[in-house]
C-alpha cells in the first residue's frame, strides 16, 4: 500500500526578531508555510516580504488561527519580569483552538548556567544564573516543560550564546565602525552561526525528544578579542579602539557576555539530533559572511 505523503510544514515563530525571521524563512525555503508575530508595524512588512503571513500577537483571533494551522512553534521572544510572553500567549490560543502542534521550541540562553570560570557546562548541570536575564530564561524554561507536561505537548529547550550572522557579526562593527576591542583574560565562550541554530530546530522537529533541552553552539569557544583582532587582519583593517568594559561605548548586551567565562558542549545535540554545525568555529562562519 502507497504511504501517503506527510503534511507540509507549518511552523509558527512567536518573535520575529533576526533568530525567528530566519526560521521562519527556512520553513518557506523548504515548501512548508510560515507565521510570526511582532508587535511593530515596520517589522511586520519584512516579515510578510519574505514569504511570512505577519501577526500582531495582540490580535487573539490571528493567532488563534495560526495556531490551529501550525505544526510546530517555536518562541524566540524573551521573557519579562512577568514571564514569557509567549506562553502567556500561546497557551491560552492552543486550548482555545483545540488543536495541538506536533513540536514546541523554546529559544533560551547559555546564561542559565551562569559563570563556569572557563570550564565546560553541560545540559544536566545545575543551572546557576548570574544576571537577571538569565534567571528569567531558567524561569521561562520550567514554565514551558511544566506546560508541556500539563498538556501533553512535545516540548523543546535550546540554549543559545552569542548569535552571529549576516548583518551581525564582527564584520559588520568593523565595517560600520561601531567595534570595540575589550581584553578580559582567561574569558572565553562559544558562539552560534545563525544558520546553525535554524538547522538544529529542524533537526529537532524530525527527532523530538519531549522536554529535552539542548546547547546549540560552535566547536570552539574562543576569546571575543580574538575573534576581532583577526576578523580585522583578514578584512585588510586596522584594529578598533581597546576599552575596558565599563566604557560607556560598550553595549549593555556585550558585557553580559563578558561576565560569563564558560565552554559549552553541544555533544548531546550531535548525538540526539544528528545535528552538526555548518560553520564550526567562528573562522567558517567569518569567512562565510565576507563571501556573501
Amino acid at each position: 500500500m502507497t504511504q501517503p505523503a506527510p503534511a507540509a510544514l507549518s511552523l509558527l515563530v512567536f518573535g520575529g526578531g533576526y533568530l525567528g525571521l530566519k526560521a521562519a524563512r527556512e520553513a518557506v525555503r523548504r515548501g512548508g508555510r510560515a507565521f510570526a508575530t511582532s508587535r511593530d508595524p515596520d517589522r511586520r512588512a519584512v516579515l510578510t516580504a519574505a514569504g511570512v503571513v505577519a501577526i500582531d500577537p495582540t490580535d487573539a483571533g490571528a493567532l488563534q488561527s495560526a495556531v490551529a494551522q501550525a505544526s510546530a512553534i517555536l518562541i524566540t521572544a524573551q521573557p519579562d519580569g512577568g514571564g514569557c510572553p509567549g506562553l502567556k500567549a500561546l497557551i491560552p490560543a492552543i486550548s482555545a483552538s483545540g488543536a495541538y502542534p506536533d513540536w514546541i521550541g523554546y529559544v533560551s540562553l547559555t546564561a542559565v548556567y551562569g559563570d563556569r570560570a572557563g570550564g565546560w557546562a553541560f545540559e544536566d548541570d545545575e543551572l546557576n544564573a548570574a544576571s537577571v536575564e538569565g534567571a528569567r530564561r531558567v524561569r521561562a524554561e520550567q514554565d514551558w516543560l511544566d506546560a508541556g507536561r500539563g498538556m501533553g505537548l512535545t516540548v523543546q529547550i535550546f540554549r543559545l550564546p552569542a548569535i552571529y550572522g549576516p548583518d551581525r557579526s564582527p564584520v559588520d562593527r568593523l565595517r560600520n565602525g561601531t567595534a570595540r576591542l575589550v581584553k578580559k583574560p582567561g574569558q572565553v565562550f562559544n558562539r552560534i552561526h545563525v544558520e546553525d541554530a535554524v538547522s538544529a530546530f529542524f533537526a529537532s522537529m524530525a527527532r523530538p525528544h519531549p522536554g529535552r533541552a539542548y546547547t546549540l553552539a560552535d566547536d570552539e569557544p574562543a576569546p571575543a578579542d580574538m575573534v576581532m583582532e583577526w576578523t580585522a587582519a583578514r578584512l585588510g583593517m586596522p584594529l578598533p579602539p581597546e576599552v575596558s568594559l565599563d566604557d560607556p561605548s560598550v553595549s549593555d548586551a556585550m558585557r553580559r557576555f563578558y561576565n560569563d567565562s564558560k565552554r559549552l558542549s553541544n555533544a548531546r545535540a550531535k548525538a540526539e539530533l544528528g545535528w552538526r554545525p555548518r560553520y564550526p568555529s567562528w573562522r567558517e562562519g567569518v569567512e562565510a559572511i565576507l563571501a556573501s
